[in-house]
């Protein structure tokens, strides 16, 4: 029993020991402190046990710091670690700060890190220096003076500011005034055959306008890389005008031909009105007849000589009747 004690006892101290220097070897990060040391950066152990305190990945800080060192740019372990705490890339500053050594172009670490926390990715910025970049926007139409629709697609040619890129608007405010210049050059051209003959003339009034102002940008060029025909606008405008004007005259045609069939209406029941008073006085007749008779007024040959008249005219109409409607056999 005490040899197997004796056998298992130094096994748990190695495993102790083994476990202890895992952990203090994961706190503490001695393989990237002597990489620091062979690359030549100075950096205390401590250091970097203050960064682990601090909840700060060291690999994140040293890896650039040594980049930084061996490009020859001056940078501090607080100035990486401050940017790191802040949100920022430390590693695409220290890329950025590289590139625009190489490129001579003078940009410092404070407005990089600025640049990088304002969401912008500074490395793409500086190398947009260098390389200037192609903005392509799509088909923008403008109509000219003669009504005629114009596309155009321009290729705008812009190289980073690197002095506007905190603040500055973006691509999408210099395709917007590249669109507007573009429209506004068009829409002066009075007929649409200038523009075809001269499309440069797009590119010199909209590059003139100084469209860079306040953007993060420096236009170098605009050019144009295409033109097309549209549809007429002026002959469609006009064809929907008399459209509109032909639907106006037919509403005020129909609302003057409801009058004129009210008005008949009324002139019927007025009619009908007038002709419900006469059969009202004709049925006073005979009663007017027999009072004058009654009361002496009206004698027995004047009645016969008012029924003979009646008479007279009834055979008049019959005759006038009788003759209408041969004319109409005829015809």
């Amino acid at each position: 029993m005490e040899s197997e004690l004796e056998f298992i006892v130094p096994i748990i101290i190695i495993g102790l020991i083994v476990i202890a220097l895992a952990i203090l070897f994961t706190f503490i990060p001695v393989m990237l402190w002597i990489s620091a040391l062979a690359a030549g950066v100075r950096v205390s152990i401590f250091t970097l046990v203050g960064m682990r305190l601090r909840r700060v990945v060291p690999s994140r800080v040293i890896n650039p710091l040594i980049k930084a060192h061996k490009a020859g740019i001056d940078v501090t372990t607080n100035q990486l670690e401050s940017h790191f705490l802040a949100g920022g890339n430390v590693d695409r500053v220290v890329n950025a700060l590289i590139a625009a050594q190489r490129a001579n172009i003078g940009l410092s670490f404070e407005r990089c890190a600025a640049i990088d926390l304002a969401g912008r990715d500074v490395l793409e910025a500086v190398q947009m220096s260098v390389n200037p970049k192609v903005i392509e926007t799509p088909f923008i139409s403008g109509i000219s003076m003669n009504g005629i629709e114009v596309k155009a697609k321009a290729r705008i040619t812009v190289r980073a500011n690197i002095d506007r890129l905190v603040g500055g608007a973006g691509e999408e405010t210099v395709i917007a005034r590249v669109g507007e210049g573009v429209v506004s050059t068009i829409g002066s051209a009075e007929h649409h055959k200038d523009v075809l003959e001269n499309p440069d003339s797009i590119s010199h009034n909209v590059l003139n306008r100084g469209l860079d102002a306040g953007t993060a940008f420096e236009i170098l060029s605009i050019d144009i890389a295409d033109v097309d025909i549209g549809k007429n606008i002026g002959a469609i405008l006009q064809t929907d005008q008399a459209e509109a004007d032909k639907n106006i005259a037919q509403a005020k045609a129909e609302e003057r031909r409801a009058m004129a069939v009210a008005h008949e209406q009324e002139m019927v029941a007025k009619v009908q009105e007038m002709r419900a008073k006469v059969v009202e006085a004709e049925a006073d007749v005979p009663l007017a007849l027999a009072e004058a008779l009654r009361s002496g007024k009206m004698g027995v040959m004047d009645y016969l000589q008012y029924q003979n008249i009646n008479a007279d005219t009834d055979m008049r109409d019959s005759i006038s009747k009788l003759s209408k409607d041969e004319q109409d056999e005829d015809n």
